[in-house]
């Protein structure tokens, strides 16, 4: 599985933001939208990640105040990144190795969309579901062999 694949089921819902705009704007957005992050692109190019992770550190900085901060100063300035074609295994390991919960897709410099750890948890235990029922189906039909019963249900 790739991540084409998540970004197909989930959809190509973007939420930007600049990086010079204040956190309080940032802020809105995300509680608004219910998002636990936003992409920063300038100049049509991806320079950072805001996950709610920056933003509470930012808040604890500045004394529990988001005060006159902006989105430049608290950003992910080098967030991981994946293209849609890279596996989900990958992107897994990835993702825990530097605890990230949100990862930018691009393809090329194009953004792509956004995928989430909770996005990558839920393919990999959709696909397992399916590979679990097409095993169960075919246990299930396996051929007898001559002379041999068949197993009642209990």
């Amino acid at each position: 599985m790739k991540v084409v694949d998540i970004l197909r089921v989930k959809g190509g819902t973007l939420f930007t933001v600049s990086p010079d705009e204040p956190l309080k704007e940032s802020l809105d957005v995300m509680a608004e939208r219910d998002i636990g992050s936003l992409v920063v692109m300038e100049h049509g190019d991806l320079v950072g990640m805001l996950t709610f992770r920056e933003v509470i550190q930012a808040v604890v900085k500045n004394g529990g105040s988001v005060g006159t901060t902006i989105v430049r100063t608290v950003m992910d300035d080098a967030p991981l990144t994946c293209t849609p074609e890279t596996e989900i295994d990958e992107v897994r390991r990835m993702m825990l190795g530097r605890h990230a919960r949100y990862m930018p897709v691009l393809n090329g410099r194009t953004l792509m969309g956004v995928i989430s750890f909770y996005d990558v948890a839920k393919a990999v235990v959709d696909s397992q579901d399916f590979e679990n029922r097409m095993l169960k189906a075919y246990i299930r039909d396996w051929p007898l062999e001559e002379g041999a019963e068949q197993p009642s249900a209990s």
